[in-house]
């Protein structure tokens, strides 16, 4: 006879064990749960570690770039006050300049902490900021222009040079930016001039993003005299206002007469004004041009030149030609020694050149 037990029970006993596997089981699983969290954790923090230790070198490595081809900083901080030293002065720090140690020179502005930034030229010393750039040993456009020389150094090619190299940075900004930069005060003292008279645009701190620019937070910004009518009236801000711009320059170029000449001492003249009702007089265009450069001028290039002026200084935005279009019709005009091509001028603007060549058509017509 089987034997019994009140306090037993076979099922009982089966489900005990299987509710304590069960019971064990979530434990274990809890467990290794917990173990892949805490490595999981533990990976991300020493990848924390590594990218905060990488970065830290990177920005170590960038307030260090100054020690590149052997340029100490340190070994002429606190020299910037001597006159010697100072290269210029822009609307955003003063200009120094410094040689290294392979005797090259550099230009260095110096920067107020407000207006530091990450950027690739960028050294950081003490809490101030020291942008390095290349030295530009001929200066700005306006000193050789409207300086003691008078322009004595620019002669004709160079200073069609000068007008491509200047429209080919517009061309940059307008074209190949995205979004589109507007530089917003192009003038002739922000064109600078390399050994070689290459000329480059400087002073980008009114430049702003065609994108985000809105006419009634912006600040109406720009030099009198290269302002274009549009922007100055209404606020409305565009690329055709560089292009406009670029048209003064090539006045001055051309001319060698300064944007605003002051008459009296209560009155002025803009060139604009003053040479646009010339400009497409065949007879009298050649008697204005800048006595440096009068006698070496091709009368064939005088007045093309003239006429991408003429259409620049339009007063309404949508006669100007896109910047690209003026490129296109300096190059051929370039000596090939000095950067221009062969390249038929193809603009993009339908009847661009046709409408040059009827400026001229309509002066002669006037003479």
């Amino acid at each position: 006879m089987a034997a019994f037990s009140p306090g037993l029970n076979g099922n009982g006993i089966k489900d005990h064990y299987q509710h304590g596997d069960l019971h064990r089981k979530k434990i274990l699983l809890l467990i290794v749960t917990c173990c892949i969290l805490a490595g999981i954790s533990l990976l991300s923090l020493f990848l924390c570690f590594i990218y905060y230790k990488k970065s830290s070198q990177k920005k170590k490595d960038t307030r260090s770039s100054d020690v590149e081809k052997g340029l100490s900083l340190a070994s002429f901080l606190g020299k910037f006050s001597a006159l010697k030293m100072t290269a210029g002065k822009g609307g955003f720090g003063r200009v120094y300049k410094a040689v290294m140690e392979d005797d090259s020179s550099v230009a260095v502005k110096k920067l107020d902490c407000a207006l530091m930034m990450r950027r690739e030229n960028l050294s950081v010393h003490e809490e101030t900021g020291f942008i390095i750039y290349e030295l530009m040993p001929n200066g700005c456009l306006e000193d050789l222009l409207h300086g003691p020389s008078r322009g004595s150094s620019l002669n004709w090619h160079l200073r069609l040079k000068i007008a491509l190299d200047t429209a080919r940075g517009l061309e940059y900004l307008h074209e190949f930016c995205k979004p589109v930069v507007i530089h917003r005060d192009l003038k002739s003292s922000n064109i600078l001039l390399d050994a070689n008279f290459n000329a480059k645009l400087s002073d980008f701190g009114l430049a702003v993003a065609d994108s985000s620019y809105n006419k009634n937070k912006l600040k109406l910004s720009g030099t009198v005299g290269y302002v274009a009518p549009e922007y100055m009236l209404d606020g409305e801000l565009t690329d055709k206002s560089d292009v406009y711009a670029f048209g003064v320059v090539l006045l001055e170029l051309l001319l060698g007469r300064r944007p605003v000449e002051k008459l009296t001492p209560v009155h002025c003249q803009s060139l604009v004004t003053w040479a646009m009702p010339q400009l497409t007089n065949r007879s009298v265009l050649p008697t204005i041009v800048d006595p440096v450069i009068r006698d070496s001028v091709d009368e064939k290039y005088l007045f093309q030149v003239a006429a991408v002026a003429v259409l620049c200084i339009q007063p309404e935005p949508s006669y100007r030609p896109l910047i690209t279009d003026v490129v296109h019709s300096l190059i051929p005009l370039v000596p090939l020694e000095l950067g221009g091509t062969l390249r038929v001028p193809q603009p993009t603007t339908p009847g661009g050149h046709r409408q040059a060549e009827k400026l001229f058509l309509d002066g002669a017509a006037s003479a």
